[in-house]
């Protein structure tokens, strides 16, 4: 077991390890306690790094490195990296697939994509380091046919039996409906496996009718007429079961029962906590039993000490910790 510690004592424990399944392993569902992750727009980050960038000339590129990168592949990483069981489905196609599922295979994921005809997207890193400056260039997204949304449907559908949570994450590629999170928390409420949303826009405003039971939006965009001031409870209103929201080091959580809970990491000025190592930190609350409160106190400082693409300094972690408030919100 891994324990996580807190101020005046320990955390529930979140489980280890238990082996790593191999891509598709089970068609009869991931298996007791195991996570599946959903990322529809699966990415693959390359960076280069170069001594000085000169445009419209060539340049040599002193070191390249590659991660696997989107919402819901973030999600998966944080939680290997805490000894959970994960396994990361959603849409991959082309050279990058490959690069992708080798980079999340060293993190310690499964995955069980469902592969496209068209590449999935990459986004280019420049780093300039005599100007300490980088630009990023994102390819656009692959377009989904109808024939393979229709078999990751029936894919995810058979992943579903027996898992622990389901966390789907990340924007939309084109030609998906904006309400493939509404269906993909159905057919995981019909399975009695508990769905996560953590999205953007319509894709998650047209999920909550379906009763997910913890959404995280990516954006304080809402429906016409809600504003950025309606809040978690607004979304728990809505239809979730438990909402929050990110703000700097604060999070923000209405879980239905009590009052509105604010959680925050005081004395690290600038700090901006992953969303995505939030949605990590919360999944015992939604399928653990552990208490909101615990809950968030762990969320935030893991989320905290992770990294963009989701791998998390245990240390930084420790240290954080006891940093961690929780009050009712007012």
């Amino acid at each position: 077991m891994l324990w996580m510690r807190v101020p005046g004592g320990c955390l529930p424990p979140w489980p280890a390890a238990r082996g790593v399944n191999s891509p598709g392993a089970s068609s009869g569902g991931v298996g007791d306690r195991v996570i599946l992750t959903v990322s529809l727009n699966a990415t693959l980050h390359v960076s280069y790094e170069t001594e000085h960038v000169t445009w419209g000339a060539p340049n040599h590129i002193r070191q390249l490195s590659s991660r696997a990168g989107g919402g819901g592949l973030a999600v998966a990483r944080t939680l290997a990296s805490l000894g959970e069981d994960v396994l990361a489905a959603g849409f991959a196609g082309g050279g990058a697939a490959s690069l992708i599922e080798a980079d999340l295979a060293r993190a310690g994921v499964a995955t069980a994509f469902t592969r496209i005809g068209r590449e999935s997207r990459r986004t280019v890193e420049v780093i300039d380091e005599a100007r300490e400056q980088s630009t990023t260039l994102t390819e656009p997204a692959p377009f989904i046919t109808t024939e393979e949304l229709g078999r990751f449907a029936a894919e995810y559908r058979k992943l579903l039996p027996g898992g622990e949570a389901v966390v789907l994450s990340g924007g939309l590629p084109s030609g998906l409906p904006l309400d493939i999170y509404a269906s993909l928390v159905s057919y995981a409420t019909d399975a009695g496996v508990p769905a996560i949303v953590h999205a953007g826009g319509p894709a998650l405003w047209q999920s909550l009718s379906r009763g997910p039971e913890l959404v995280l939006p990516a954006s304080t965009a809402g429906p016409p007429g809600a504003g950025q001031s309606s809040g978690p409870a607004a979304l728990v209103a809505r239809g979730a079961a438990a909402a929050v929201m990110v703000s700097g080091a604060a999070v923000l959580a209405a879980t239905g029962r009590g009052p509105e809970l604010r959680a925050r990491l005081d004395g690290y000025p600038g700090l901006a906590l992953s969303g995505e190592a939030v949605v990590a930190g919360l999944l015992p609350a939604v399928a653990q039993g552990w208490k909101w409160p615990d809950a968030l106190r762990h969320a935030v400082a893991l989320a905290a000490a992770a990294d963009p693409a989701g791998a998390v300094d245990l240390d930084a972690y420790d240290l954080l910790s006891s940093g961690v408030s929780v009050d009712p919100a007012g």
